[in-house]
């Protein structure tokens, strides 16, 4: 025998879950609207604008500087940039090897920097350059030379090897170095001569630079006890003092050396 059911019994049900079902629209709306409401009143306070840009790792040039270029300022909405495209803008400056750039609580934005590092100075005639471990010439005043000086190493090429080859010269040695000249050839080998700090002169190949003058020490060790001249490892290594490369010096010159670049 089939059931019977008595509507009557069921409109209260059906009225009830009607209006569940309503109530739970209406809050629903109320509150997207409530979240819209805050929105809109968050975009209008201070917490909502950049209140501070703090920079990190910067030495080439100062945080203003790195500021500038992010093109963030105070008081632009902290909802206005994104990071990625930010970092990628630094990340195109040529003395920049990478960066990072975070939001910090609400109001904060933290710029983080690696500079590539500074690996000797380009010789500009009466100025110099720092060159960059990447071989990029750093356009920026130098107040003081703390590196080795490279002259005639303006061809993009040629600077772009020797930065490769000194960054394979071990830091014992590196350290000794305090100028680099390209000799001025129309031949594809070129050929560099490097004054020491302790005074000796170095002649190679800049393709083999690395190489050779990781050798250097060993050379000045077997050299007798004040002796200096020309080391030179263009093919294999020898050694020659100067009084036979540049003949008998005048008496009282016994301890000079060819002139050098001054160095601060």
């Amino acid at each position: 025998m089939d059931k019977v059911i008595d509507i009557e019994e069921r409109i209260p049900t059906l009225r009830e879950r009607r209006k569940k079902r309503t109530n739970r629209k209406f809050v629903a709306l109320l509150f997207i609207f409530l979240v819209l409401l805050g929105v809109l009143l968050y975009s209008q306070t201070k917490y909502s604008k950049i209140q501070d840009i703090h920079v990190t790792g910067a030495e080439l040039y100062n945080e203003e500087e790195y500021q500038r270029l992010s093109e963030l300022t105070i008081g632009d909405s902290m909802w206005s940039f994104s990071e990625k495209e930010i970092e990628k803008n630094l990340n195109e400056l040529e003395w920049v090897e990478k960066s990072s750039v975070n939001k910090k609580w609400l109001t904060g934005v933290e710029i983080e920097i690696q500079e590539f590092e500074g690996i000797g100075y380009l010789d500009k005639g009466n100025s110099y350059q720092m060159v960059l471990s990447n071989g990029f010439p750093l356009e920026k005043p130098v107040e003081a030379v703390s590196g080795p000086i490279f002259s005639n190493f303006d061809d993009d090429k040629n600077r772009t090897e020797l930065v490769s080859q000194l960054t394979e010269v071990k830091p014992v040695v590196y350290n000794l170095i305090s100028q680099i000249i390209l000799k001025p050839s129309e031949e594809r080998t070129a050929f560099v001569t490097l004054y020491m700090n302790d005074g000796n002169e170095v002649r190679g190949l800049l393709s083999s630079l690395a190489e050779k003058l990781n050798y250097y020490p060993s050379v000045v060790a077997q050299l007798e006890d004040g002796q200096k001249g020309v080391i030179d490892m263009e093919v294999g290594i020898f050694f020659r003092s100067y009084d036979d490369v540049y003949g008998p010096r005048k008496e009282g010159a016994e301890n000079e050396k060819p002139a050098e670049p001054e160095q601060d």
